[in-house]
């Protein structure tokens, strides 16, 4: 019998001050069996990171056809394609072909070895790549809860992040634009 994925729901009051961009989300995550608690904040921070009242989460690693994220218009055409983690150079290459832009969140601990061995494939492709800082993914992952209120505020390179009883920030760098 297959493991089926974990339902999470979260309720985001975001504050984007660097476009100037406020919203409210109700966002269903459905954590896969085989993804961590880490992978799933980081897709989080990515779809605030690019909010947008069309920014849909796809099957993710159900499909390895989608990305985690995309924004796809009214023919079908994918606008943005975007990845959490650290996905092989053939696999960003394919994306570019697909999308009109493409975006990488790296955020584990393993981001730099990856960034230094794909660094030379990667430039050469039309592809945004930010490291979320690992430290900030993890206690953001400790805030979890099946049913979640946060209030996201993005300000600079920083992500404001709090709950009812608990806070934390995650930074971030652009690798490539």
């Amino acid at each position: 019998m297959a493991l089926k994925p974990t339902i999470y729901k979260f309720r985001i009051a975001l504050t984007d001050i660097n476009r100037d961009y406020y919203d409210s989300f109700n966002l269903t995550v459905a954590q896969h069996p085989s993804e961590n608690e880490e992978r799933m904040m980081a897709r989080i921070v990515a779809f605030c990171l690019n909010a947008h009242q069309d920014l849909q989460f796809t099957k993710g690693l159900s499909s390895i056809e989608e990305p985690d994220i995309w924004l796809k218009t009214l023919d079908d055409q994918i606008e943005l394609w975007i990845e959490a983690g650290e996905p092989d150079p053939e696999r960003v290459k394919k994306a570019t072909r697909l999308a009109k832009q493409v975006k990488i969140y790296s955020f584990n601990n393993k981001s730099d070895v990856w960034w230094k061995q794909n660094q030379s494939k990667l430039s050469a492709l039309n592809v945004n790549i930010v490291r979320l800082d690992y430290q900030g993914i993890q206690a953001f992952s400790q805030m979890i809860a099946r049913t979640l209120d946060l209030g996201i505020m993005l300000s600079g390179n920083t992500a404001y992040v709090s709950s009812d009883d608990k806070q934390c920030e995650i930074s971030w760098e652009t690798l490539q634009e």
